[in-house]
Formats: structure tokens, C-alpha cells, sequence
């Protein structure tokens, strides 16, 4: 049997099954994000002390956009709009505006065989460089093996307005040298010294991009919308429900651990179109993310 256990003081969400095989951590405060999840007995995604969630924006739901806007700045409909610049060093706009925003729990099921949780935000002030009301929901669902996140965005202010979405997951494998990543690209993005796209260049890719000991904050145009991690102790599959899909991979400081981000665009989308996706006033996006866990062993 599962349970949802709330803890209101820091406002966290648990989730676990009486086989003691499924984990998850869910920060309401910090955009719902999943801060620990264990699937299969395997814990896939664990807390990042001592790097911080400021610092790394761990499993963040990235909304409007995903990655960064050159110098927080572009223009949309004629009109120029700056959003705040939160990544000083590089002088971007980074992983959007909901990462620190409070959810609100809608709903939530348990039963002997999954846990799902439905969360919201609504946005009902005007954000600096997004001058638009919306209301997100995430519903988690978590079964012996999988984990699917659903996205919904819908638009509620009487303006149509730009959007690309993404996930900012981190996660954890035994020895990292020796995985790996597989997924389908013939093209690949080209970054400046500030991780601004500037071009697109042609990608090919032999049997697995073996990580090794890169050092990685790379994006690829996906050609399919399925990218498998593979490690020495479970293999992760990861899809997406939306037609173009683009993959941002990531190695932060810390041990054995690498950033592997679903997106629908690219950094500096809002200026570069790249992905970039309209959504009208009073309508509805919806994106699902899924990731299955294989034993290595198995």
C-alpha cells in the first residue's frame, strides 16, 4: 500500500510504499519540485547537500521558459519586456519563474499499487518580464518502477504569450565515468562563453555518448522523444509527450551525478524562436514526462 505523508511545518510532501522500494520528496515551497525519489529500490534522485537548491534548481519546473534569456531581455508582439536577472555572473534570466513558488495540493490518491498527487499554482500578479496570469498544475504519479509528470499550463489572462517548458531533474548513478546516454540527434546546439545559443551544428552520435569524465552543459535537438540512461546498477528511460523535443545535459560539482533535462526549447528561446511556443488566452498546454526504471541485472 502506499501513502502521502504531508509534513506541514516545511511543507513536504512524502510518498512511499509499504515495500519500502518507492521513495519520493516533493518541496511545495520550492515549485513543487522532487527533491528525492527512490524507484525500484534504486535512489535515483538524492538530495544535493551541500549544493543548494538556489544553486542547482534540483528537479525544478522550468516555466516560461527553459535555461536562459541573453541579458533577461526580448521582444514579443512589437513590445520589449526584461525579465529579472537572476544569474548575475552571466547577467541571464535563469529556469524561469515558477522554481520558488508555493504549490497547492488539489488532490491525491493512494492505493496498493500507485500514489498521485495533483498540485497547482496560479499565478495572479503580473511578474517582471511577463506581464501574464496563468495557472499550473503538476500531477505526480508513482508506481513500483515509474514516475510520470504531467504538465499543465493554462493561460488566463486575456493576452496570448510566449512559453517553452522543461524539467531540471539530477540524477544519481553509482559510477558516472562509467555510464552513459542514449538518445537520437543529428543536430546539436552551439553555445557562447554564457551558455546563450548561437547556432546549431551537425551532430553524430556512434552507439552511446559515454560520459565518462566530460564536464557537461550541452543541448541536443532530439529526433525522437526518448533519451535512456544507462548506469552500472539500473538503466532509465525517459520520455516526453511533445513533438519537438530537445535534451540539456548537465554535470554540476558534485560526485557521480549529472543533470539529464527534458525540454520543449533552448536557452535564449524568447529571442531565437527555438521552440518557442505561442499560448492563447483561456487555452490549455499539456506536456508528460515519464521515467522508467530497468535492473541492470535484470
Amino acid at each position: 500500500m502506499y501513502k502521502i505523508n504531508h509534513n506541514n511545518t516545511l511543507n513536504i510532501l512524502e510518498i512511499e510504499n509499504s515495500l519500502n522500494n518507492v521513495y519520493g520528496k516533493i518541496h511545495l515551497n520550492s515549485g513543487a519540485s522532487l527533491q528525492e525519489l527512490t524507484l525500484n529500490g534504486h535512489a535515483i534522485i538524492k538530495d544535493l547537500s551541500p549544493l543548494t537548491y538556489a544553486n542547482t534548481y534540483a528537479s525544478s519546473i522550468l516555466f516560461p521558459f527553459a535555461n536562459r534569456i541573453k541579458d533577461g531581455a526580448y521582444t514579443f508582439n512589437c513590445k520589449d519586456f526584461q525579465f529579472e536577472i537572476n544569474q548575475k555572473e552571466e547577467n541571464n534570466a535563469l529556469h524561469g519563474l515558477v522554481y520558488n513558488k508555493t504549490f497547492q495540493i488539489i488532490d491525491q490518491e493512494t492505493s496498493n499499487d500507485s500514489a498521485s498527487i495533483l498540485l497547482e499554482y496560479n499565478e495572479t500578479e503580473f511578474s517582471t518580464g511577463f506581464p501574464y496570469t496563468y495557472t499550473i498544475q503538476l500531477k505526480y504519479i508513482f508506481t513500483s518502477t515509474n514516475l510520470s509528470l504531467d504538465v499543465s499550463v493554462k493561460n488566463t489572462d486575456t493576452k496570448e504569450f510566449p512559453f517553452t517548458l522543461g524539467w531540471h531533474p539530477y540524477f544519481s548513478s553509482a559510477d558516472l565515468f562509467n555510464s552513459s546516454l542514449d538518445f537520437n540527434s543529428s543536430k546539436k546546439i552551439v553555445l557562447d562563453e554564457k551558455n546563450i545559443a548561437t547556432d546549431i551544428e551537425d551532430f553524430e552520435l556512434e552507439n552511446v555518448f559515454n560520459i565518462e569524465d566530460k564536464q557537461l552543459d550541452d543541448c541536443w535537438i532530439l529526433d525522437s522523444n526518448k533519451v535512456t540512461f544507462h548506469t552500472p546498477k539500473y538503466r532509465l528511460i525517459i520520455e516526453s509527450s511533445a513533438e519537438d523535443n530537445f535534451l540539456q545535459a548537465y554535470t554540476p560539482p558534485k560526485p557521480n551525478t549529472i543533470a539529464i533535462e527534458p525540454t520543449t526549447g533552448v536557452s535564449n528561446s524568447f529571442n531565437n524562436n527555438i521552440g518557442l511556443e505561442i499560448l492563447d488566452a483561456n487555452d490549455t498546454y499539456n506536456i508528460n514526462w515519464n521515467i522508467k526504471i530497468n535492473s541492470n541485472f535484470n
